[in-house]
């Protein structure tokens, strides 16, 4: 049945890879630790993504000498443990649709790997192109175990800090189902630092992952299954951690889950302060209600921090989802209606940012513009975001 559907999708993603343009100077062939990558770029940023999983492994300033990467690299997480690279797979911000969380028993017999298989399959460049200052590529992706097709449009504007990006996931079978389907937007070593880098978010509400004593590589300093206010979590102990920044030392790994309860749009940041470096994301909540924070701080070695935002609260399995069907009230999961396509959009940027700037108290998107906001230094700075998202 795969080898049928697979044939089956070809036709669509061969003719639409036939049809592109020549390539624009911002789109070009590159690498990532020898991993073929597609380079895109304007005066301001370079973004590049995976062909094979589709992952966004690298965003940088064009002007920094440095060449800081905000993204988990966990291609030199492997160099570094002397490990061969992983292919495909949980790399910088990959994308889980349809599954976020580990696959069951019956579904890994068929092939189907956790957090869906976006992130395990080679992407097809369907076109390419740039008008008026405006750079876009789009890629695409046939799912045979889930018959769906996962398109990606990226767009970047030249003179802004900001990348665009659309997706549409299309449905090939006949009836209703409800999908599962996160944007693995993760943070890493250097850029996250102990102590220092920090996380703010929009108004949420906020629960620790359920969790149980047993055998894991680190321990859990949060308490399990409960409600809190951010950036104050409560702990094992008792106590209360603020999570803004990771601990040092650390030793733990925990998740936490926060409907977004804010306006029609949420954020999530991350900001190296004695760097002046911001990454950010903005999505809409009527796509995405949920942010997973995920904190991965061994003692020695490569942190990692996600910043996931999508259609539930925490990677579960997908029977786990849809069983527990809602936590605060919103549903955890999103319908896919047969023979349709469903679309989300988000938009990330990567700037510098004033003298003094100490995190992200809100984020206005208004005419074309970001404007972005820090109650504790009492600085604000604003981006231009010329695009309609």
């Amino acid at each position: 049945m795969l080898r049928s559907l697979r044939f089956a999708l070809a036709p669509v993603l061969s003719f639409a890879a036939t049809s592109l343009a020549a390539p624009p100077d911002s789109l070009t062939d590159g690498d990532f630790h020898g991993q073929p990558a597609l380079v895109m770029s304007n005066d301001k940023i370079e973004l590049k993504i995976l062909p094979l999983g589709g992952a966004m492994v690298s965003l940088v300033l064009k002007d920094d000498a440095e060449k800081m990467n905000p993204m988990w690299d966990s291609f030199r997480a492997d160099i570094e443990a002397g490990k061969p690279i992983r292919q495909g797979g949980s790399v910088g911000h990959f994308v889980c649709v349809d599954g976020f969380g580990p696959a069951s028993p019956t579904e890994r017999a068929t092939g189907l790997p956790g957090h869906g298989e976006a992130h395990t399959l080679p992407w097809v460049k369907q076109s390419s192109s740039k008008q008026g200052g405006v750079a876009s590529i789009t890629q695409a992706v046939q799912l045979p175990r889930v018959h769906e097709v996962l398109s990606r449009t990226i767009e970047m504007v030249d003179g802004e800090n900001v990348v665009y990006v659309r997706s549409k996931l299309r449905s090939l079978l006949a009836f209703d189902r409800p999908i599962c389907w996160a944007e693995h937007a993760t943070i890493g070593s250097p850029f996250l630092e102990r102590g220092v880098t920090v996380v703010d978010m929009s108004r949420n509400r906020a629960l620790t992952r359920p969790h149980s004593e047993g055998k894991r590589p680190w321990r859990y300093r949060l308490a399990s299954a409960a409600e809190f206010e951010w950036p104050m979590a409560p702990t094992l102990e008792g106590g209360k951690v603020d999570l803004r920044a990771a601990p040092k030392p650390s030793h733990s790994l925990d998740h936490t889950g926060h409907l977004m309860t804010a306006r029609d749009h949420a954020f999530v940041t991350a900001l190296h302060p004695e760097k002046r470096l911001l990454l950010g994301y903005v999505f809409k909540t009527s796509e995405f209600p949920w942010l997973q924070i995920w904190e991965s701080y061994p003692p020695q070695g490569m942190m990692a921090r996600g910043l996931e935002f999508g259609t539930q609260a925490f990677d579960l399995p997908r029977r786990t989802v849809i069983t527990d069907n809602r936590i605060f009230g919103e549903l955890l999961y999103r319908w896919l209606p047969a023979n349709a396509t469903i679309e989300t959009s988000f938009l990330m940027f990567w700037t510098r940012t004033p003298d003094g700037f100490a995190g992200v108290s809100d984020i206005e998107l208004k005419a074309g513009k970001l404007h972005i906001r820090d109650e504790l230094s009492r600085r604000s700075m604003t981006l231009e975001a010329s695009q309609p998202f």
